[in-house]
């Protein structure tokens, strides 16, 4: 287990194996998501990084206003079956 100790100021030093496993190097950001009474600490990513994160190969690209009709039609398919 890893631990390091808070200043004054609210800062910390990451230990070399924390840096290492999430492979941050100076300069990167991090982003805290507190859940239940903990806190995960993670590697910030930009937008451009995730550019192609749920590609799938074998899927046709669609474009936006493809998606708005879908679900338009959608809607308009569920709107008669709830009550």
């Amino acid at each position: 287990m890893q631990e390091s100790t808070v200043t004054i100021k609210g800062q910390t030093t990451l230990p070399r194996d924390v840096r290492a496993a999430l492979g941050l190097s100076s300069g990167d950001k991090v982003r805290y998501v507190i859940l239940d009474g903990e806190v995960r600490l993670m590697k910030a990513r930009s937008v451009t990084e995730l550019r192609g994160l749920l590609a799938r190969p074998d899927q046709a690209t669609v474009s936006l206003e493809e998606m708005d009709e879908a679900i338009a039609e959608s809607a308009r398919s569920s709107a008669g079956t709830h009550p």
